[in-house]
């Protein structure tokens, strides 16, 4: 057992929680606030399944546990099935479990997230164009640069996962 173990009862081993590095909110409140207000901004008339999917994607790519914890809770709050939210880290070998529309966002939140090649290749953009209004795509890409904000905030300053309760948040 190391030292960031823990046995139960049962004598499982289990990892200790980390300790998050910094409360990024009490230390830079106005930007917190700023950053929730971009948040509550970009709900605004997003189907709900759809936000939380492609947050759920983007939190995937980042490896942000903190924001996976919360938005699949979310996510299954609101109804969606743990089959969709399981399968969409391999969303393109389960399509089938998507709408079209659904993967354009998918595609789209992979190409915003995941920069390397330094743009979002057009083929995917004109597929989200396709499946979007102009205003709802410009608010889909508001959602999708909004979680990447959320997700380097958290995994940036260690935010510790496990502990959020659907409702009680923004």
């Amino acid at each position: 057992m190391t030292t960031h173990e823990r046995t139960d009862e049962a004598g499982t081993a289990h990892a200790h929680e980390h300790a998050p590095r910094m409360n990024l909110a009490q230390q830079v409140p106005d930007i917190y606030r700023a950053v929730l207000n971009l948040e509550m901004a970009t709900r605004k008339g997003m189907d709900p399944v759809l936000l939380e999917l492609v947050k759920i994607r983007a939190s995937q790519l980042n490896h942000c546990a903190f924001c996976l914890d919360m938005h699949t809770k979310d996510a299954l709050a609101g109804g969606e099935s743990v089959q969709r939210i399981v399968q969409l880290s391999a969303w393109e070998e389960s399509r089938h479990f998507y709408t079209e529309k659904e993967i354009a966002a998918i595609e789209l939140t992979e190409a915003v997230t995941v920069l390397t090649d330094g743009f979002v290749p057009d083929e995917v953009y004109g597929k989200a164009a396709k499946h979007f209004e102009e205003k709802e795509l410009a608010q889909l890409i508001a959602v999708i640069a909004t979680i990447n904000v959320w997700n380097r905030f958290a995994v940036t300053t260690r935010m510790v996962p496990g502990h959020y309760t659907p409702g009680k948040h923004a």
